[in-house]
């Protein structure tokens, strides 16, 4: 069952056709990642050691107790696993008993095993029983290396997830996350207006979480025991919207057989959210601006002025500038309502945070649907932060969502999440067709996002724009007109 044959590392052909993201280098004095080895064979455990003592920190077991206490001093984020191991090499219950030990110990534990080739079927169990990939005997070292550092990167943000959620713990701003610069730039926004009644104009494309950081104000705000009262403007129709805002006498119209107030009236002492500003027709923006300044508005069908005191959060995803340029959009109501303007990202955008957002709603919805443990295969985060997500985090939630109620297995793959499109198939491809693959659907992917913008496209991808040129004419992408 033992085979101690290892081929030879080959650092630059492991890096040229890595394409998942690497681990980020550790920062000074926070020194290597840790890696426990557990074999019982001396030379497969020192020829391991010296292959990969220079990224990592290397610890060496050989049977189930010293994997145990070594697994408890160091507390590895990876461990490689042989499955043959004392007092029976030639069974895998030993290797299995202890897979299961060090899951009990740390669910988050990546654990690879390192199997022969007859011993598939019990990597395979071990793989159902929670480990996380398996390679086999003889080991190739680059494509060990390749697996680790895909181990150590999806570890990285999993431990990164459960810290921020610890600092985000009496802090989560109504369910918005990120850590990035630009989300942080409006936590900041938030907190600073959160404690004004200044108007407030939230600008983003759809499904980037307008209502949510309106919310988000509120409860903030002096006014978070009293209402918050949202409307979508573009959803009701242009007959009705007059009656919806401001409310109604009794007989003020056909049908209208009672009083009833309007949402402004609804909102007193609390906050009115208008969502999709952009969409009111002209007469309602006249006397919207009339409420901006006086803070009293008349029912349809009323004389009697009502006085109102509520504080107003707008947001659109439309050029309000535009719009005011061709007259559809009030001038002096927009700077009633822009006296803040709160602009959030698109996801696109957003690179340090796509990753860590994936794994939030993956952990909530798993556990919604008695799931627990599921994670995400090495393409499925791969896609995730390539896709365009013209949705923004709408669209991933709605992704993740329907793919953990409807798949079978631990991990979610890039199918599961309907992104299949963007994993290149190695089956019966060189290393050169599938990296010339990649590169066209990365390439393809950064152009369509950048509106085939080169330098932006270039930026995204990491290159310099004459080298992107070069990649497009060999393989022979057609430049933008």
């Amino acid at each position: 069952m033992k085979n101690s044959a290892m081929s030879p590392a080959n650092d630059q052909a492991s890096t040229e056709s890595l394409p998942a993201a690497p681990v980020a280098a550790p920062k000074p004095g926070a020194g290597k990642p840790k890696l426990l080895i557990v074999d019982d064979d001396d030379e497969i455990r020192t020829q391991m050691k010296w292959a990969l003592a220079a990224d990592y920190t290397i610890g060496l077991a050989s049977d189930r107790a010293s994997a145990l206490e070594q697994f408890r001093a160091m507390r590895p984020a990876v461990v490689l696993l042989d499955l043959g191991l004392p007092p029976n090499p030639a069974n895998p219950e030993e290797g299995l008993a202890i897979l299961s030990e060090l899951l009990n110990e740390d669910r988050s534990t990546k654990v690879v095993i390192v199997s022969g080739q007859s011993e598939k079927g019990p990597a395979l169990r071990a793989i159902g029983a929670g480990a996380y990939d398996f390679v086999g005997k003889p080991v190739e070292m680059d494509e060990l290396k390749l697996l680790l550092r895909r181990c150590f990167h999806l570890a990285q943000l999993e431990r990164e997830y459960q810290r921020m959620q610890l600092e985000l713990r009496g802090d989560t701003f109504e369910g918005l996350l990120g850590s990035g610069a630009r989300m942080q730039s409006v936590f900041e926004s938030i907190r600073k207006v959160a404690t004004t009644d200044a108007p407030v104009l939230i600008l983003g494309e759809s499904g980037t979480g307008k209502e949510m950081t309106a919310r988000a104000i509120h409860q903030r705000s002096a006014r978070k025991n009293g209402p918050f009262v949202a409307i979508n403007c573009s959803a009701i129709p242009e007959s009705l919207i007059e009656s919806e805002l401001f409310g109604h006498e009794k007989g003020a119209f056909t049908g209208a057989h009672a009083q009833r107030k309007g949402r402004i009236e609804h909102s007193s002492g609390g906050t009115l959210f208008l969502d999709e500003i952009g969409e009111v027709p002209l007469p309602i923006q006249v006397k919207l601006l009339r409420f901006l300044q006086e803070q009293c508005i008349e029912r349809v069908g009323g004389r009697q002025e009502i006085d109102v005191d509520t504080r107003v959060i707008a947001a659109t995803n439309a050029d309000l500038k535009k719009g005011m340029s061709t007259g559809t959009f009030r001038e002096d109501l927009f700077y009633r309502l822009a006296v803040v303007q709160i602009v959030l990202p698109p996801l696109r955008d957003r690179d340090d945070d796509i990753s860590l957002i994936a794994q939030t709603f993956l952990q909530r919805f798993a556990e919604e649907s008695g799931k627990s443990g599921l994670t995400f295969s090495a393409d499925a985060l791969r896609v995730i932060r390539q896709h365009g997500w013209p949705g923004n985090v709408r669209e991933l939630q709605n992704r993740v969502k329907r793919a953990v109620i409807m798949s079978d297995g631990k991990r979610l793959s890039p199918g599961d999440l309907e992104l299949e499109s963007l994993v290149v198939p190695t089956q019966g491809v060189t290393l050169k067709e599938a990296r010339e693959r990649l590169e066209r659907e990365m390439i393809g992917q950064a152009l369509r996002k950048n509106a085939g913008k080169i330098t932006a496209a270039a930026i995204d991808l990491g290159v310099s724009r004459p080298t992107l040129y070069e990649l497009m004419d060999k393989l022979g992408i057609a430049k933008p007109e």
